[in-house]
């Protein structure tokens, strides 16, 4: 009988997993102070979900101070994926910096928790999905890799880097997706959702490996990764866990859903009402509900607090 060849692992890798498995969470009690950067699942002003944003229901639920700069429409930068919207890069850090800069905004690094939740512009239709001036996944990656970079730079210490939901699960990329505010041409929506995954899926990936090499380079930082892509998934498999709505659990639709018909101005548009729209995954085609978001909002209200969490995992 031939022999098994054995493979001895690196003494690095084994030193790494350690590391990654010793760091269970932030100390309880010690941040204060939230900051958030990303696009409308996160901008507090133009709410994605139609009611009200994560961030404002997590520093309730944590007792902590906002400071939000995520702007709908966003990307991570502009030079990357060109859209008509203040990017990370180009808008929402530098409108970070100038307030600590003049002493408008004045933080303890220690108290301060900063969060990222961008990608779905970036990977999304008018973006890499359908070309992006030969922008790559790889390219949008780096950038928000860059994020925890600057701000540490800055004196940041604290970071929860949340990765990018299964957006083929959305209306909007969905195989059977229909014709609707976000997207009212002709489509081969199969297309759509395959390429879509493994945009997503690939993305995701990159964001964990590049953090996973970063975190021991950066003395002192705290790095977590709110895994949202299980999350979601989660819910879209078992959405009796997540949605306490009083109609029966939709995965599927949407609290308010425009079916545009391509060939007249007859479009069919509904809207749930009161306590029904707690019973929906998702807002429109494209965003989660508020329920939902009342789920994000206590993932993260649980790293501020200093508790475990099933869906974060501290790089450092």
């Amino acid at each position: 009988m031939p022999s098994i060849m054995k493979f001895a692992i690196p003494a690095t890798i084994v030193a790494l997993a350690s590391a990654v498995q010793a760091v269970e969470q932030l100390p309880a009690g010690t941040i204060k102070n939230l900051v958030t950067f990303g696009d409308s699942y996160t901008d507090i002003v133009s709410v994605g979900d139609g009611g009200t944003a994560w961030p404002v229901y997590a520093a309730g639920y944590a007792r902590a101070q906002l400071f939000p700069f995520a702007k709908s429409g966003a990307t991570c930068s502009n030079n990357i994926t060109s859209r008509p919207f203040p990017s990370v890069f180009e808008s929402q850090l530098p409108a970070y910096f100038s307030e600590t800069k003049n002493g408008t905004l004045k933080l303890d690094a220690e108290e301060t928790l900063y969060t990222l939740w961008i990608g779905t512009n970036d990977v999304g239709a008018n973006a890499l999905l359908t070309g992006s001036d030969n922008a790559s996944i790889v390219d949008v990656v780096e950038c928000t890799i860059n994020w925890v970079k600057v701000l540490y730079q800055s004196g940041a210490r604290n970071f929860l880097f949340q990765n990018m939901i299964p957006l083929q699960n959305t209306i909007l990329y969905a195989p059977n997706s229909y014709p609707n505010r976000f997207w009212n041409t002709e489509r081969n929506t199969t297309e759509w959702a395959v390429f879509m995954t493994e945009l997503v899926l690939s993305g995701n990936k990159l964001a964990e490996l590049m953090l996973q090499a970063l975190a021991p380079t950066l003395k002192g930082a705290h790095i977590g990764l709110l895994d949202s892509h299980s999350l979601f998934a989660d819910m879209f498999a078992h959405p009796q866990l997540y949605l306490n709505g009083t109609a029966p659990f939709n995965v599927t639709g949407a609290v308010n859903s425009c079916v545009f018909d391509l060939n007249s101005n007859n479009n069919k548009c509904t809207v749930a009402q009161g306590t029904a729209r707690d019973s929906f995954l998702w807002f429109d085609e494209l965003h989660p509900s508020e329920q939902a978001d009342r789920v994000v909002a206590r993932q993260v209200a649980d790293v501020i607090q200093g508790e475990k969490n099933k869906w974060v995992t501290w790089l450092s």
